[in-house]
């Protein structure tokens, strides 16, 4: 068994969800204190019990300590076993990160999978669903898989309500290199924005199109149906030959229109400037797989706390090594080394 202290490194939902993921393809168990022990509110919030009890049910394994709260939970897996499953978070919690805990099992095993998942799938920390179908999901397939994400329905915080539906078709992960990024085909921001004033998000994309010089064919605001409100989020959208990064902000209250926007220009900003082929988000995602598949490299920004921990749950339970060598101009190299080489 595999012991974590929770409040680690990043310190939060994600080295849950990364160990109950390495836990059901390795087959080792793991203990998990001081969950989430550097958040605000620490242990298990209602989306991570979700994960946990949807990685249960793929995986035939057993938790103790599952409850909301929780700052002590033993996961012991069992047989992972595709199928058709729905889970629902409950609340507005992430349908994104609940996927993350259970896609690369289904990947890795011997027949299709069919999800459907109930809750937010536009969330603050959390990848939207944007994300998920064009920036991440179109890398995981090149290494082997089918796997196809539709959108039934948007769910905002706090309403939640949302629905989304993942075709898992499994394949052997094999190693890819993702170093160059290619040349910008195009580029695109959009605000949705549901049961709310028009105002706030022309605000936010009149901000995207001073500071970025888009265009209004570029930029532009979406009206979602008012039973799907309250909500508000801006998405930028830079395609570029071999990968499609997505950017996101989302209303609150108590900030203004001009500072959502201004905080998610910045990190498209910032991800143009480098070079890289991930951002620092899709960065955090690749790592499983990469390290599933046993090698690979990408190009990345300056490694995250959420990228340096993940690298370390990986290397816990599978001898892996996520290695950052730092080049020009901002660009990180990550390679996956072999658990020889980690030895």
């Amino acid at each position: 068994m595999i012991t974590i202290d929770g409040s680690e490194g990043e310190g939060g939902g994600q080295v849950v969800r990364n160990a109950c993921a390495l836990s059901l393809v390795t087959g080792t168990a793991v203990r998990i204190f001081n969950v989430r022990g550097q958040r605000k509110r620490p242990g298990l919030m209602r989306q991570h019990v979700t994960a946990i009890e949807a990685a249960c049910s793929i995986g035939g394994a057993e938790c103790e300590g599952l409850a909301v709260g929780s700052s002590d939970v033993t996961f012991r897996p069992g047989t992972v076993m595709p199928g058709d499953y729905r889970f629902a978070v409950g609340t507005a919690g992430s349908t994104a990160l609940v996927l993350q805990t259970v896609l690369m099992p289904l990947v890795l095993a011997d027949r299709p999978s069919r999800l459907v998942l109930e809750g937010g799938t536009h969330n603050m920390l959390a990848p939207p669903f944007e994300f998920l179908a064009r920036t991440f999901l179109p890398i995981l397939n090149r290494m082997g898989p089918t796997v196809d994400a539709r959108l039934l329905r948007h769910g905002f915080f706090p309403r939640g309500g949302g629905r989304i539906e993942v075709e898992i078709t499994p394949a052997p992960l094999v190693p890819i290199e993702c170093v160059e990024r290619g040349a910008l085909i195009e580029r695109s921001a959009c605000a949705l924005f549901t049961g709310l004033p028009f105002d706030i998000a022309d605000r936010e994309i009149k901000v995207v199109r001073q500071s970025l010089g888009w265009s209004e064919r570029e930029a532009y605001v979406r009206e979602l149906p008012a039973d799907l409100g309250p909500g508000n989020a801006l998405l930028l959208e830079a395609t570029f030959e071999h990968v499609t990064e997505v950017f996101s902000g989302f209303g609150q209250l108590g900030v203004t229109a001009e500072r959502v926007a201004r905080t998610t220009v910045g990190r498209m900003r910032g991800y143009l400037a480098s070079g890289a082929f991930a951002g620092p988000y899709l960065a955090d995602q690749l790592l499983l797989p990469f390290a599933l598949a046993g090698g690979g490299r990408f190009t990345t920004v300056k490694p995250s706390q959420h990228s340096l921990t993940a690298a370390d749950i990986i290397e816990r339970f599978t001898g892996r090594r996520c290695g950052f060598a730092s080049h020009a101009g901002g660009i990180h190299l990550m390679s996956m080394g072999s658990a020889e080489a980690s030895a």
